[in-house]
């Protein structure tokens, strides 16, 4: 449990740093030429690291909280049915 909590935070904390420095990312990678075709002319790369920091800050949370588990067994069990019995009673 204790551990689970600790990962969350780390990738919180990367999540946030990523986020945070997005320009000094984008200065020492270079550009991608897929997120500045899609995202933007201009900064679409540096949106797509913002992005990617959000998404793993967000993951961290369900992670620390043991939320992503569950959300993992619901959206399986519409899929396969023997997922239902793996979902704890609220």
């Amino acid at each position: 449990m204790i551990g689970r909590i600790l990962l969350g935070l780390v990738m919180v904390g990367v999540g946030a740093v990523i986020t945070i420095f997005a320009n000094r990312i984008y200065e020492a990678m270079g550009p991608m030429a897929w997120a500045e075709e899609h995202l933007g002319s201009e900064g679409g790369t540096r949106l797509m690291y913002k992005l990617i920091g959000i998404g793993l800050a967000v993951l961290g949370f369900m992670v620390a909280t043991n939320l992503l588990t569950n959300l993992i067994i619901s959206l399986l069990s519409g899929v396969f049915p023997q997922f239902r019995e793996m979902i704890p009673p609220a």
